[in-house]
Parts: C-alpha cells; sequence; structure tokens
C-alpha cells in the first residue's frame, strides 16, 4: 500500500515564486513511500514580487524587511520610518507556523555579481546588502533550533566564494554550530533542469547530521536545450504584445544597427572587425528593405527572386534589375545594351537594332562630339556660334565663347585694386565699387599715431608702448610676442598625464585621482588583461546568440545592452501592407529614434533581442501552452524579478534528490547506490564508521 509522505518546504528572500513553483513539483519514491511536496509560504521585502509568489506557489507570502536597524540605515541612507521594527526569530516561526523540512533561501546576490565593480561591492551600502545572507540563515535556524531544518539549501551567485568569502566562513561556522553538515559546490541549473540557457549558481547544502543520516546525491544533468526549442514555439513578436509580455521593445536606430552586425553567437567585440571611417561602415551600405514596386532602380541579387514583371516594368519604377555574376559572352550580338570599345568593330546592324538588342553604343574618346548636343558648351574665340534660338541659354547648348580679351574689357575696374606703384583711374561719381579705388599698399611699418598701436603685438626684444589710462588689448599695443613655451618644464607635468607601457610610473601620492598625478598608463594588451576574467567574457554587451544554441544565465540586469540578450531569429514577421505602398515608410530613421526594426544580418537572419516573455521561457518559469502575469505594468520590473527568481525546472530536480533522501531516513535507510555523485558526505562517512564500530 502507497504511504503518502508530505515533505514541507519553506522559502526567504522567495521573490516571485520560481523555487517554490518548481519544489512543488518535485516527485521522490522510496519503496512504498511517496512525497509530497508542501509549500509553507514565502518570505519577501518586495510586495510586488509576495503576490507573484503566491499566484506561483498557491502558498501565503509574507513582506518583511529581514534587515537589521544598523543594515537598514547603511543601505537606504536614512531611519527606518515609524513602525517598522526588526524582525526576529519568533516572526519567522510565527509565519510558517508547521514544522520545515526544506528551507530554500536565495538570498539578493547583486553585492557579489561581476556586474558590479568590485569598488563598489565593497561600499557600506552593498556591505549591508550582503550581510542578509548571514542574517537570514541565522533567523531561520534560531526560530526551528528546538526543532531542527533537516535540510537547507542556500542559493546565490558563484563569486560569492570570493568576494563574499568571510561571510560563507560564518555561516559554515553557524550551520555546524546548529549540527548541520555543509557542502559549497557549483552547479549549472541549465544542466539539472534541461533548460535553454546556462546558469551557473553557487549552491550551499546543509544537512542535519541527527536527523538526516543517508547521503545527499546531487540531481542527474540533463541535455540543454536550444534557444529555437525554447521561444521558438511562441509566435513571432511585434509592437503589441500577442500574448502578456510578448512585445518587442522600441530601441534607437544606431543600435538595431549595431545588433544587425554582431555576429550571432558572439558579442560587441565582432563589431571591432568592421572597417570603420570618419564614423561610417565602408564596407557597407544600408537600405530600406522596400517593395519592388518601391525600389525604383533597384538591383536584384543573383539568388533572389525576381518581383512580378507588370506593363509598368521599367528601371525606375522597380527592382528590375540584376546583379549578373555571369561574364560577358565575347560575341558581339549577345551583349543587349552593350557598349563596344573605340578601337573595336561593331556588330553587324540589323532591323532589331534597339539598344537591348545588342551591342549598338559606343564608347567615343573624341571631345569634339556632336554639336547640338554639347550642353553647357564653350566656343572658340576663332569659330562661328550656333544658331541663335529663343532657348539661347547656359545649359541649352554651346552658347557660352572663351573670349582672349581680358584687359580690354569694358567693367574691369569693377572692384579692382590698383598696384601701389601704377596710377589710380578717374575718379567717378559711383565711388565704392565704380572704379579702381583700392591699392596695395606695401608699407607696413607702423606709424607714430594712437591708432595703428590699437591690438597690436609688440615684439619680444623691443620696448612696449606707454601704457595709459584706457589699458585694454584695443587701446594699445598691450600684448607680447613672448617665445617662451609657457609653464617651467617643472610645473604641474603630471596633472592627467599618461605614463608609457615601457617607463616607470611617478610617486603616487595622497591625491590618487587621476588630476593629481602620473596615474594613467598606455596599457598595450587591449583584451589580454580581461581575457581570464569570467564575468567578462561571458558578459558580451550586445551578444546575439544563434538559434540553436544556449542563452547565458538571465540575470536581474537582462537588457540588450547588458548581455548576449540578443537572438539571431530566422523568423520574419509578415511585412505590412502599409510598408509595401507607404515610400516614406521606407526612409532610414535617424540614428536616435526608437522604433521597431527587422533587420535582417549579414548571416540572412533577424537579430533582435528577448521578450520579456522569451525571458521568463528560458527561465522555465512559463511553457509555450501557459501564460504568465506578474504583478505591475513594468517590463523593467518584470525583468528583474524573473531575472531574480530560481528556474522551477532546476528546483524541482533539486526537491527530488531531497525528497529520496528524506523519505530514506524516514524508512530508516542510511545508504542508498545512486550514479551521481555525493553533495554532503564528510560528516556522513564519519556517521556510518560510527554506527558500524557500534554494531
Amino acid at each position: 500500500m502507497t504511504e503518502v509522505r508530505d515533505i514541507n518546504h519553506g522559502h526567504l528572500f522567495c521573490g516571485l515564486g520560481g523555487g517554490a513553483k518548481g519544489f512543488n513539483k518535485g516527485e521522490a519514491r522510496v519503496g512504498s513511500m511517496v512525497a509530497r511536496f508542501v509549500c509553507k509560504g514565502g518570505i519577501d521585502n518586495d510586495s510586488a514580487a509576495c503576490r507573484d509568489f503566491e499566484r506561483a506557489a498557491r502558498a501565503p507570502a509574507a513582506c518583511l524587511d529581514l534587515f537589521s536597524r544598523e543594515q537598514y540605515v547603511a543601505f537606504h541612507g536614512k531611519e527606518p520610518p515609524a513602525g517598522w521594527r526588526e524582525q526576529t526569530p519568533d516572526d519567522i516561526r510565527a509565519f510558517f507556523a508547521d514544522h520545515l523540512h526544506i528551507l530554500f533561501l536565495s538570498a539578493p546576490c547583486k553585492g557579489f555579481s561581476g556586474l558590479l565593480p568590485e569598488a563598489q561591492s565593497r561600499t557600506s551600502k552593498y556591505a549591508a546588502l550582503n550581510g542578509l545572507t548571514l542574517r537570514g540563515i541565522w533567523l531561520a535556524l534560531e526560530a526551528f533550533k528546538d526543532d531542527p531544518i533537516e535540510l537547507v539549501i542556500f542559493e546565490n551567485v558563484p563569486r560569492i566564494m570570493s568576494r563574499g568569502r568571510h561571510l560563507l566562513d560564518q555561516i559554515v561556522a553557524l550551520l555546524r554550530h546548529y549540527g548541520y553538515a555543509v557542502a559549497e559546490t557549483k552547479h549549472d541549473c541549465g544542466e539539472i533542469g534541461g533548460l535553454g540557457q546556462s546558469r551557473k549558481r553557487f549552491l550551499l547544502v546543509a544537512r542535519h547530521e541527527e536527523r538526516i543520516p543517508p547521503f545527499l546525491h546531487e540531481p542527474e544533468k540533463r541535455s540543454m536545450k536550444g534557444v529555437g526549442d525554447v521561444i521558438g514555439k511562441l509566435p513571432v513578436p511585434g509592437p503589441e504584445p500577442i500574448l502578456p509580455m510578448h512585445r518587442m521593445p522600441s530601441l534607437q536606430w544606431k543600435t538595431w544597427v549595431r545588433l544587425a552586425f554582431v555576429e550571432a553567437g558572439s558579442d560587441w567585440r565582432s563589431l571591432n572587425r568592421l572597417a570603420v571611417e570618419d564614423g561610417f561602415l565602408s564596407d557597407f551600405g544600408i537600405v530600406p528593405d522596400a517593395s519592388p514596386h518601391n525600389g525604383g532602380y533597384g538591383v536584384r541579387r543573383w539568388e533572389d527572386v525576381a518581383g512580378t514583371v507588370t506593363s509598368n516594368g521599367w528601371p525606375a519604377s522597380g527592382a528590375f534589375s540584376v546583379a549578373d555574376p555571369r561574364a560577358p559572352e565575347a560575341s558581339g550580338d549577345r551583349g543587349g545594351c552593350g557598349v563596344t570599345g573605340w578601337p573595336q568593330t561593331a556588330p553587324t546592324i540589323t532591323s532589331q537594332r534597339s539598344p537591348g538588342q545588342g551591342r549598338f553604343a559606343v564608347a567615343d574618346p573624341r571631345v569634339d562630339g556632336h554639336a547640338k548636343s554639347v550642353q553647357i558648351g564653350v566656343r572658340s574665340w576663332d569659330r562661328p556660334s550656333g544658331v541663335v534660338t529663343g532657348k539661347m541659354f547656359v545649359g541649352g547648348g554651346p552658347n557660352a565663347v572663351a573670349d582672349p580679351r581680358v584687359a580690354g574689357a569694358r567693367f574691369n575696374n569693377l572692384f579692382r585694386i590698383v598696384r601701389f606703384g601704377e596710377t589710380s583711374p578717374a575718379i567717378a561719381g559711383p565711388g565704392g565699387s565704380g572704379g579702381g579705388l583700392a591699392v596695395s599698399d606695401p608699407r607696413p611699418a607702423p606709424r607714430e599715431d594712437y591708432k595703428q598701436n590699437k591690438y597690436r603685438i609688440t615684439r619680444f626684444d623691443e620696448p612696449a608702448g606707454t601704457v595709459i589710462a584706457a589699458s585694454t588689448t584695443g587701446n594699445g599695443a598691450f600684448a607680447l610676442a613672448d617665445p617662451r613655451t609657457g609653464y617651467p618644464a617643472s610645473a604641474h607635468r603630471n596633472l592627467l598625464a599618461v605614463t608609457d607601457w615601457r617607463r616607470h610610473t611617478k610617486t603616487a601620492t595622497g591625491a590618487r585621482h587621476v588630476a593629481g598625478g602620473a596615474l594613467s598608463i598606455a596599457d598595450p594588451r587591449p583584451f589580454g588583461a580581461v581575457a581570464e576574467r569570467e564575468h567578462y567574457k561571458t558578459g558580451g554587451h550586445y551578444g546575439v546568440l544563434s538559434w540553436q544554441e544556449t542563452a547565458g544565465a538571465v540575470p536581474a540586469y537582462a537588457k540588450y545592452d547588458r548581455g548576449r540578450w540578443s537572438v539571431a531569429d530566422p523568423r520574419f514577421p509578415e511585412t505590412s501592407a502599409e510598408t509595401q505602398s507607404d515610400p516614406d515608410a521606407c526612409q532610414l530613421p535617424a540614428p536616435a529614434d526608437r522604433l521597431l526594426a527587422v533587420i535582417r544580418a549579414l548571416d540572412g537572419t533577424w537579430h533582435r533581442p528577448f521578450t520579456t516573455l522569451e525571458l521568463a521561457a528560458l527561465q522555465g518559469l512559463v511553457d509555450a501552452d501557459e501564460t504568465l502575469e506578474l504583478e505591475g505594468q513594468s517590463d523593467s520590473a518584470w525583468r528583474e524579478r524573473i531575472g531574480n527568481a530560481v528556474p522551477p525546472p532546476a528546483a524541482q530536480a533539486i526537491a527530488g534528490v531531497m525528497g529520496r533522501t528524506l523519505l530514506q531516513a524516514w524508512a530508516g535507510e542510511t545508504f542508498m547506490l545512486s550514479s551521481t555523485p555525493i553533495w554532503v558526505r564528510d560528516v556522513a562517512v564519519a556517521l556510518s564508521v560510527d554506527q558500524a564500530g557500534a554494531a
């Protein structure tokens, strides 16, 4: 007869309930005992996340701030509001009410994340946030000290093992003080849950030695999925949400262009391989993807399908030309619309002598072509002009003449400048531009009058003019041509200085900012210095994933320019009739214009960012046949909660192995064969030896 045993699980820092949803689906069986996972609730300080938790886990959630007063002040920079109080172990025990067999904690990880600069992670604000990891575990252990929780699992980012080492050491010591065996491991939630993303996480697992003697084994690894396997089941997104949270974000046009040139499977660094001159791509041009009837003088690629040939099928009315890669035939009579070189003999002229029927045009190198066809022509002085007609304008024919009579022109005095040694022409009434009334005066020497000193610069080796009361630069020669090059060589040479890579730097003084000394270096290593930084290599700003590969972990910072959050989607949305018929719709936008664009990248796919629903699907929070509702209307808030969530399939796999361990302990068994490694074994091995010795 099957015996059903309830396994109660509770969650601190529960978020939207991804971990709880996965635990509820956990399955475990040992002999005739079958586990049924029951969620007893979750605690978080985000009220919207608590409402999401209640929907996902079908259990109550409490909106409680687990900060101590000191941590609250350090994080928020102010005293807590009236009515705020520190939570105590009694509050934790009162909320969960029943005994917990499993406690799952997913404490805030922003302070440990590689996306946060290390210097900022050490500030008092993030030190307080990081301290929640230790305080949360202490509150739970102290709350159930008289009825210890059998299994505790603590989840966070892998970088906690370095940035939060001092906190982890305290957590491990605290757990061992309360009677737990502890193991620190790193796992890929994508492999545990069979996800479409690789999400490497830190897992600290603790087993109460007295209550649970059996080993706790790791979950089995599963095959991961490609991005297309997950989001390919969803409809192609558009500007309006087809499903809740399934809407393409409006990005700047320049961002769309950048995404189009990122190679699938790579990130923004592939843009460095493009040739750029004066801020423009030198090897590529960008044109709208328009209907053939809007693409006047358009040229089709050889492998493309031609548009429909209509009665208006001439070059200016659409894309009716083709880029033919085939070399032309040597025979002249096959060269439709061809041009014969000047030394060559033209083909025989037949009755079908239109330009499209052969090479009936010739490249004539003679500049004196047909006289009547020379627009904007200039006649030589010794030749007759053309017929004088009513359309005698420049541009209508050779109606200009090269007149050699320059000196004898009638109006040669207009705006004329007379040489200093020549006589001036007669001074006529008009004056101004009416004659040669300007002179090229070679006398640059200064005159001993007031006006010659205005704005004058005195040579370094001559005396300055007398300094008078009106002593401004416009009132005398009060400027000096100083040949000295400025400050002395010893003055201010370190301000904003950059030291050569091969030289030693100056002394680092108390002024440690960039402007206070030579504190910058011209480092010739463009990527070598960061090649070993794992968070840099996996950050992948503006990264585009290929359709077949697995996505990276979905963090709370998931945005198109903060990680590999774009996908080379081979599916293209339908082109609207308005776009096909409206020529204005095919104009290229300004760089900062926000819009939804479909740009076919070089690999023939559409490089686009993930929608919010697709990020949730990659996390395993929703399947193609399910709907997901989250509290609020903000995409950024949704994405942060989705990124903070524990993938339910991974949580389900962890629940399964924990459930088997609990059932095994309740059945009195202390050993179980398994093909997977043991999570917590050091104390368990000693415990088994002691039991064997006692027997």
